[in-house]
């Protein structure tokens, strides 16, 4: 059964400039993702992160919310925070959810 989330998403993905929109964003919100996971990996709240990067919380839940793109340095302060580190990767555009699509 459908949720009324993931029905107003389909609604919405239909319209093709919010969907244009909506996958532009994708890299920062896969971002606020893994920092997200980092942090509950490693157990801690956004307060504890915040204390150990010498920080503020409200600073963490933004870095969190997907709305912007951290520099590497902040990225390394949150890595090492939360005892994990920091991989890079480029991809072909091609390269979808670790499968090669098929040119067109």
């Amino acid at each position: 059964m459908m949720s009324d989330l993931e029905k107003l998403k389909r609604h919405l993905l239909a319209d093709p400039k919010v969907k244009a929109e909506y996958e532009a964003q994708a890299p920062e919100f896969a971002l606020a993702r893994e920092l997200i996971a980092a942090r509950v990996r490693a157990g801690l709240t956004q307060d504890e992160v915040a204390e150990r990067m010498q920080t503020t919380q409200s600073t963490i839940a933004r870095l969190e919310s997907g709305r912007s793109m951290p520099s590497m340095r902040t990225l390394a302060r949150f890595a090492e925070a939360t005892g994990a580190r920091v991989a890079v990767r480029l991809e072909s555009p091609q390269v979808k959810r670790g499968k090669r699509l098929a040119a067109a």
